[in-house]
């Protein structure tokens, strides 16, 4: 570590009052020497990652972080405030300060030091050291290991730092303590086999957060006495655990904020599933958890391996609404491509053999290779096949995001059910929230050992289909099939004003989050009404807002970055290059990169603009029989011209908008423009390069 951290990357006195400013402050320091090409950009980088989750530790530690194109090589830089900085810890305001830089292609071996820093924090010798340490260049000397934290335990200390390198980038184990050999009764009996966790870690940067949680388990164990091997999933890459170490392991903990690589080889075994700032702030009463579970028989089931919403969702501190937004969106985000598979090739059966297509034949009875009214017709009754899979997908994966596989066959079951009697996208929902609460309440049944390997199979899926087919046909189903029938009666009475405000407040909720939960709300309500045979013409204006709005942030971003390029980044510019293909393939997240930079400006700016393009939109008559497409779809649009007219002027407004609120930003004393960062950085270090010779 001894290129990462000199005693110019040092401030003992920090007197930034926020972590935006504490950032500032330190990433200057890099600026000035070099390891930082652009200081707007790389802050922007690590304002998006604060956005994920605050950096805020337990014991008056910030770890802001980030990996950044305008970093030229790994650095650390420290700080220390008297007064103390918020970073969201749960405890209080943070003394200090660690801001680390690496580049966007850092190689193993320098994040594996950036780990093994990680994991030092977790040590009381080294933080009282640097709470108490004199001089920059001690401290730096501390933070590289050049000087132990206490004489006493130097070599301690020292075997720990090498440990925690070696391991960095593999799994790590804290046995349980060695029985004492001089004990004098039971001597010759064997020890008690001490309870095996085995932990998974990780986190959205794979930097910090993934090795301190590890480092808190191993020793959470050691206290306990019970034997924790963990697998840190970073950025430094990470080596598999022995499936037979996994095998004899009595619980599994997994602390991460990423999906779990590989997650299905943990199955039927007892699971604490939380986000990693629990593993590193509460894991004695993690384990005492898992213990319990153990106890208890409670084993879960495999989740598919990969990445997916469900796998996100699993932080038992999260309140009821926040895990029951994550249920929702998995079964959304699986709908989503059946939605514009199915809604796209519909669209093209209609724009190549017209609206009559859908009284066409079958064509396995009438299918004529020369025709193009056959190759409509096929187009058509394919994408209707498809749209067929909506609702049982959504209410699937709704039971899938809540109880994971053994909620597939009674949320798809329920979800067909939904179907087959009209209760629509509410009876989805409605059934897919069924399963999974039916088969989590099974899941808490104790259950013999001997019945636990057909559960998952035979049980589990007869019982929670049998009770959800039941709720849905003789219970709930026909008064959500008379409320679905309710509300597509009025959207179609939508007309004038009415239509015209709810194409505002379509647009305002497709502009709030760009591709989030909200957005996906407007966008799922509009692909529900048209997710028929025959959609009704309101349904089809809605369709048409829904798009227009959502394809406004990205292409204004792209414009405003356009025509006043000096208030954005040398980044931003390059997204915004980007946007305007993204925006005109109605990519809504093509805008999140500007809105993580500067959201009081971006968001409320697009949200102006796409209620405005809704609103128009609406009010031109535009439809829409295509759920997604941009404007490569534009030639199965009614009243194209007027709809290409709604999307200008809202793409207009949000760039004015945008320009004139950050014409009007101030720099805070002290710091550069976004234009002339760059310039700045490469002047300083150019400055610097004779005293670094």
């Amino acid at each position: 570590m001894s290129d990462m951290i000199t005693a110019d990357l040092v401030d003992l006195d920090l007197s930034a009052e926020t972590k935006e400013a504490a950032a500032r402050a330190l990433a200057e320091r890099m600026v000035a020497l070099g390891r930082v090409t652009g200081l707007d950009g790389f802050l922007a980088d690590v304002a998006a990652r604060e956005a994920q989750m605050p950096t805020g530790l337990d014991g008056g530690i910030g770890i802001p972080h980030c990996r950044s194109e305008h970093v030229t090589e790994p650095t650390l830089a420290f700080g220390r405030s008297a007064a103390g900085i918020d970073f969201g810890a749960p405890d209080g305001p943070a003394d200090l300060i660690f801001l680390i830089a690496a580049p966007a292609g850092a190689d193993d071996a320098h994040l594996t030091i950036l780990s093994s820093l990680a994991r030092q924090l977790m040590n009381a010798e080294f933080t009282d050291a640097l709470r108490s340490v004199g001089d920059a260049a001690a401290a730096a000397a501390l933070i590289r290991g050049d000087e132990a934290p206490a004489a006493a335990g130097s070599a301690d200390s020292a075997a720990a730092s090498e440990a925690a390198s070696s391991e960095a980038a593999a799994g790590s184990t804290a046995p349980a303590p060695a029985p004492s050999s001089d004990e004098p009764d039971g001597a010759d009996e064997p020890a008690e086999r001490p309870f095996r966790i085995v932990a998974v870690t990780s986190c959205p940067t794979g930097i910090a957060h993934t090795y301190m949680a590890a480092e808190s388990l191993e020793k959470a164990g050691r206290e306990a006495g019970v034997e924790v091997v963990v697998e840190t999933q970073g950025s430094a890459g990470f080596t598999r655990l022995d499936p037979a170490v996994i095998a004899a392991a009595d619980g599994v903990i997994f602390a991460h904020d990423v999906p779990v690589r590989d997650k299905d080889r943990f199955a039927g075994k007892p699971t604490v599933d939380v986000g990693v700032k629990a593993g590193i702030n509460r894991p004695g009463q993690l384990i005492t958890e898992v213990r319990g579970k153990a106890e208890r028989g409670e084993a879960t089931a495999g989740a598919a391996p990969g990445g997916t919403p469900v796998e996100r969702a699993g932080d038992s501190t999260e309140g009821y609404g926040t895990k029951l937004r994550k249920w929702l969106m998995s079964g959304v985000s699986y709908m989503v491509p059946f939605v514009a598979a199915g809604g796209l090739l519909i669209a093209l059966g209609f724009a190549i053999g017209g609206y009559k297509i859908k009284s066409a034949p079958s064509v396995m009875d009438h299918f004529v290779w020369t025709q193009t009214d056959s190759w409509a017709a096929l187009m058509f009754q394919i994408g209707a096949v498809a749209f067929g899979f909506l609702v049982p997908v959504l209410a699937g994966y709704i039971a899938y995001g809540m109880a994971d596989r053994p909620g597939l066959v009674p949320g798809f079951v329920g979800g067909m059910i939904a179907s087959t009697i009209s209760a629509g996208f509410l009876g989805g929902l409605v059934a897919g929230l069924l399963a999974g609460g039916v088969v989590m309440a099974i899941q808490k049944i104790n259950i013999p050992a001997v019945l636990r390997g057909i559960m998952p199979v035979v049980v589990i899926p007869l019982i929670s289909s049998a009770i959800v087919g039941f709720l849905m046909f003789v219970v709930v189903g026909k008064p959500i099939a008379s409320a679905q029938k309710g509300m597509t009666d009025w959207l179609n009475s939508l007309s004038g004003s009415n239509a015209i405000l709810l194409g505002a407040l379509l647009g305002l909720m497709m502009c709030f989050d760009l591709g989030g939960p909200v957005n996906k709300v407007a966008y799922t309500f509009a692909t529900a009404g048209i997710a028929v045979s025959s959609p009704s013409e309101s349904a089809m204006k809605i369709m048409a807002a829904v798009m227009a709005a959502g394809m406004v942030p990205p292409l204004a971003m792209a414009l405003a970055t356009t025509v006043r390029g000096k208030l954005f980044t040398e980044t931003e510019r390059e997204n915004g290059k980007a946007a305007w293909v993204l925006g005109a393939s109605f990519i809504s997240e093509g805008a999140i990169p500007f809105a993580a930079a500067d959201p009081l400006r971006v968001i409320p700016s697009s949200m102006v603009g796409g209620a405005i393009t809704g609103a128009l939109s609406m009010s031109f008559g535009a439809t829409l029989r295509a759920p997604h497409g941009g404007i490569f779809v534009v030639p199965l649009i009614g009243n194209a011209f007027l709809y290409l007219i709604a999307i200008a002027v809202g793409v207009c407004v949000t760039t004015a908008l945008v320009v004139v609120l950050k014409g009007m930003r101030k720099p805070a004393p002290g710091t550069v423009s976004a234009e002339t960062a760059g310039d700045k950085a490469t002047a300083t270090a150019e400055a610097k390069q004779p005293v670094a010779a």
